[in-house]
């Protein structure tokens, strides 16, 4: 009985971890389709009465950053569902909005035929996108995490974590193949087709998650919580900021080293051919895809705090050699540069699932690491592609936004090494 216990236990894990891939893939694909587009096109479809490049690209990551904005309200609407209804039932709405939002973007017409209302229409999508996100990445660890066996869960937290370097190369690789079509093309045109696309892998996504069971710790965990948001800042707010302050590598330094670096890197003062940058992307994303269960393996032997610091400190090292190397238009130089930096950033990133659901006990659980999540990806996700952007616009250097991700890195290995580690007991 034992035996078929642990089998059925371990299957579900399976299929949990599998669920919680599939879906974050799509979600992350779909959010990543949008940055890409904002640092490649959108300053020019969406604001071209900006006047020069840099700003076009700022206004378009101001919308990118609204995305962020709402991925907290996000996290305590979906985290309510989640703490009260289930996961299950969360993760497959937050998949269907994030869906149906990204194939609008696709079909918005831009600036030349609408006007004013086509930078306006394309916020409102961003905040649905943004919603759906803020609900999706909380519910898809917990639900990884939660299946796991207690010597395992780093190793299936990263399952719902791989879904973003599966989702980033996904994105760059078509947006790569599109680029060859050439610029004027990818503007007017080329652009939509990832959007569209998004509609096949969210109909792949829902089968996928509407066959998971639910969270184990969910159901046994019956006591009543009340409103799980009030629950969550009364008992739980330490642990929030905390978790806050651990998150700015593993979201806000990950969008410096991809967004605003592709943003950077084709800036005319610079000089980088998109389809070099996208190229390095895409092999830095399917590099960290293919390390990512490395690296939560060996979070769950040796610790994952200590892999998670090992990452940060790989981060803070490569963070001049990243940018710099850019300026000498050397592609294999390039591709180093950035598949280096995606193998430290793994190390911060994979382990990151587990760390965070267990800084948690399980009450409230979906809606205090949500919120963590997604007030970190607020501040520094958001923010550090525009805040470096207008860096780089005011000083014409390269240098404040390789301290500012510096500075993340020291932040966040304090406060990893100070985050406390709970099990799933009530």
């Amino acid at each position: 009985m034992t035996v078929q216990t642990d089998t059925h236990s371990l299957r579900r894990a399976r299929r949990a971890g599998l669920a919680a891939f599939v879906g974050t893939t799509i979600e992350w694909y779909d959010f990543y389709i949008y940055a890409t587009a904002a640092s490649l096109v959108f300053g020019t479809v969406f604001f071209p009465e900006t006047g020069d490049r840099l700003t076009g690209v700022a206004a378009a990551f101001a919308t990118y950053a609204v995305g962020f904005f709402a991925r907290p309200l996000g996290g305590i609407v979906f985290g309510h569902v989640g703490d009260r209804v289930g996961r299950k039932t969360a993760l497959v709405v937050t998949l269907t909005m994030m869906g149906a939002a990204t194939f609008l973007v696709g079909c918005l017409p831009g600036y030349a035929q609408i006007g004013t209302w086509a930078p306006i229409l394309l916020v409102v999508l961003r905040f649905v996108q943004g919603l759906a996100v803020g609900g999706e990445w909380g519910g898809a660890v917990l639900m990884a995490v939660e299946h796991a066996p207690p010597d395992k869960k780093t190793f299936y937290g990263a399952f719902a974590q791989a879904g973003n370097p599966a989702g980033a190369l996904l994105a760059t690789g078509l947006f790569s193949l599109l680029s060859t079509g050439g610029t004027e093309w990818l503007t007017t045109w080329g652009w939509r087709i990832p959007f569209f696309a998004s509609v096949l892998l969210i109909g792949v996504g829902l089968i996928v998650r509407l066959k998971v069971e639910e969270s184990p710790v969910f159901e046994e965990t019956v006591e009543e919580t009340g409103v799980p948001i009030l629950y969550a800042v009364r008992t739980n707010w330490k642990p929030i900021l905390l978790g806050i302050c651990v998150l700015p590598v593993a979201v806000g330094g990950y969008y410096l080293v991809t967004t605003f670096a592709t943003a950077y890197a084709t800036d005319p003062a610079v000089g980088v051919s998109e389809s070099l940058v996208l190229n390095a992307l895409t092999i830095a994303a399917f590099v960290e895809l293919v390390v990512s269960f490395g690296a939560a393996w060996l979070g769950d032997r040796f610790g994952r705090v200590r892999v998670v610091v090992i990452g940060l400190a790989g981060v803070a090292v490569l963070a001049a050699p990243q940018f710099l190397v850019l300026s000498t238009k050397n592609a294999a130089l390039i591709i180093a540069a950035f598949v280096a930096m995606r193998l430290a950033m793994t190390a911060t990133y994979s382990p990151i699932a587990a760390v965070l659901s267990q800084m948690f006990r399980p009450r409230a659980r979906y809606t205090s690491i949500s919120l963590s999540y997604q007030l970190a990806g607020a501040l520094f996700g958001g923010l550090s592609p525009l805040v470096s952007t207008l860096l780089f616009q005011a000083t014409g250097s390269i240098w404040p936004a390789i301290g500012l991700l510096i500075g993340m890195c020291v932040l966040s290995i304090v406060c990893v090494l100070a985050a406390p580690q709970h099990t799933d007991e009530v």
